[in-house]
């Protein structure tokens, strides 16, 4: 597949990422140039936009990551809200699509909506993304002050938390050890299928009652 940007089309091949520059108005044309639909995925950073054909793997993985999320809340006893796809969006400043958010502290405040002003509603607790293709950059979450920001990069989780005014690697504020419950889940995710794996989880969550 060739890459196609024109007024009527636009095509990415797999796994590529494409720079344009481009204003704010440039971003919203092409926002709705694309509509709902799931690929390619589109970004806004002052000046440029960013466009993203996910790779299969994006999505399995973006997938077992979110599940793995809600069997922890569940077997916590967490309430909380999911939201994917969703684009976050400060005007003139920034747009973005995570793979996934989670309101687990600030759920209440989002409960039957069916649009978030991301200028005076509370951010998501949590967002995940998916680096395959090297798109994401954790800098791109601070306009929003998300709390706590996970990536997974090259089958490596990477957590991050925002301190101030940047963001720093350290452990989840949520899950506890749940770097190496995500590790143990990918590597069987190797071998099995996400419904297995998730299964597994479950049993061994129990287990640690």
């Amino acid at each position: 597949m060739d890459t196609v940007i024109t007024p009527q089309r636009i095509e990415l091949p797999p796994g590529a990422v494409l720079k344009l520059l481009g204003n704010w108005q440039d971003y919203q044309v092409l926002s709705q140039q694309l509509g709902d639909r799931s690929s390619p995925r589109i970004k806004y950073r002052r000046g440029e936009i960013l466009l993203m054909a996910p790779l299969p793997e994006h999505g399995r993985d973006a997938s077992l990551l979110a599940l793995i999320v809600i069997a922890i809340l569940d077997h916590l006893n967490r309430i909380y809200e999911s939201f994917t796809p969703i684009t976050m969006s400060l005007s003139e400043i920034s747009g973005i699509e995570p793979d996934f958010c989670f309101y687990i502290e600030n759920c209440r405040a989002v409960v039957g909506k069916k649009r978030i002003d991301w200028e005076s509603d509370p951010p998501p607790d949590l967002a995940i993304e998916i680096d395959v293709t090297s798109y994401t950059d954790i800098n791109d979450f601070l306009p929003y002050r998300v709390p706590e920001v996970w990536i997974l990069k090259s089958n490596r989780l990477l957590i991050y938390r925002l301190q101030e005014e940047s963001y720093v690697i350290t452990e989840s504020s949520y899950f506890p050890n749940v770097r190496e419950i995500v590790q143990q889940c990918l590597q069987m995710a190797n071998e099995q299928t996400t419904s297995e794996v998730i299964r597994w989880l479950k049993n061994f969550l129990r287990g640690q009652n």
